[in-house]
């Protein structure tokens, strides 16, 4: 069977890795990444951990499967009469059976200014700009009081916000920056922090936060932004270094191709029990509209489910139909802590944060042989190399 998967982040490579156990199988995975990009562990490289924890080469991943192809390339539109896909290159790619999962994007609400003046953790490219910018921002001041907006109290943004203090230490270590007062503030438009885990989670997070330094604001509205202020709620915080966490919308490839699908009103794709959106056309993890969409663990069950399906269809053999499964959330809150849920079982802590790392190899471990991921997955290793100052701009 001739495969075609669209999208190379948890959903995508999963599933051409389960089909890829079929010797009758052709995958071809079509990304415009030559990564995969391990999202959990995003923030830790913003604040100075090693990105080989983070991004993944799919040659790595895929070497030795002889019966996947993976084109670099951006699919733009799709055809499901004639089963093709057009891309930016100007090829069209035809397929037997199409499989969907390009993610997410980030969305800035319309918020004025803040597409411009803040900064991102969701790609190589912007971590490396942030990184860069806090190494000049230090260099250039000081001994002078700087505040850190983090933006967003889901998990990227108490991930983050939980690391940025130590991380600012060390920075000023390396560049000899003596009498530096940096204020890290975390600001959420919900009324209280991870606001799709428990209360209780909630309000054990951000104790930990306020020990570790952090303000938080819940209940507060991002306005607008400039390059060193924002308003929020009515209220003008100055800061030159603003952090998006906050926002996803549905990969926008599926509004320019509306006609062919039908949407749910958080914008993801309406599917079948089959996940199925169409004739042999099938869309997963952070693009169908499943009750634990935007998960990892939901992906990676998703792609499975499918892999599953499609095998039971070529042998004849009864279908299943799709049941969402609630999956464990584990957030690291610091050094040493995290917060756990998982049905009734709710965790903070040491104990928490060694279920955390334990996921993390889980998580390597579902697209790698074990011992590459052991490789990627042993004790967290700090960079402590500073950039050379000559290559970082400083303004004057």
């Amino acid at each position: 069977m001739n495969i075609t998967i669209v999208g190379g982040g948890f959903g995508g490579v999963k599933a051409a890795l389960e089909f890829a156990k079929e010797s009758t199988n052709q995958i071809t995975l079509i990304t415009d990444k030559p990564d995969f990009q391990y999202y959990p562990a995003l923030y830790g490289a913003a604040t100075g951990r090693s990105h080989l924890e983070s991004w993944v080469p799919l040659s790595q991943i895929f070497a030795g499967k002889k019966n996947v192809t993976v084109q670099f390339d951006t699919i733009e539109s799709i055809d499901p009469s004639a089963k093709t896909l057009s891309s930016k290159s100007g090829t069209v790619y035809a397929y037997e059976t199409c499989v969907l999962a390009l993610g997410t994007v980030t969305t800035y609400f319309g918020i004025e200014g803040l597409e411009t003046y803040s900064f991102g953790v969701k790609s190589a490219a912007e971590i490396e700009e942030l990184k860069q910018h806090v190494y000049a921002d230090l260099a250039e001041g000081r001994g002078v009081d700087k505040r850190y907006i983090v933006i967003g109290g889901g998990p990227t943004g108490v991930e983050l916000a939980a690391a940025l203090g130590s991380y600012l230490k060390r920075v000023s270590k390396q560049l000899n920056v003596k009498d530096s007062n940096m204020h890290i503030a975390l600001i959420e438009a919900a009324p209280r922090v991870l606001p799709r885990m428990s209360e209780k989670a909630s309000v054990k997070v951000q104790r930990r936060l306020e020990k570790l330094g952090v303000k938080v604001q819940t209940g507060k509205t991002v306005e607008s932004a400039t390059e060193d202020m924002i308003m929020v709620s009515g209220e003008l915080m100055t800061s030159d270094t603003v952090i998006w966490t906050s926002g996803v919308a549905n990969h926008p490839f599926y509004k320019a191709n509306a006609e062919h699908f039908e949407f749910a009103p958080n914008g993801r794709v309406v599917i079948d029990s089959h996940m199925m959106a169409g004739k042999d056309l099938y869309v997963i993890g952070d693009n169908a509209a499943t009750q634990f969409t935007g998960l990892a663990q939901t992906a990676l069950h998703d792609a499975i489910f499918i892999a599953d399906n499609i095998k039971r269809s070529s042998t004849g053999k009864p279908l299943k139909e799709y049941v969402a499964v609630m999956p464990p959330v584990v957030v690291p809150v610091g050094e040493f802590w995290a917060v756990f849920e998982w049905k009734k079982i709710h965790l903070t802590g040491i104990v928490a944060a060694m279920i955390r790392r334990a996921a993390d190899f889980m998580g390597y471990s579902d697209i790698l042989p074990i011992g590459q991921a052991l490789g990627i997955w042993r004790p967290h290793r700090v960079l402590h190399e500073t950039p050379s100052l000559e290559a970082v701009e400083v303004k004057e």
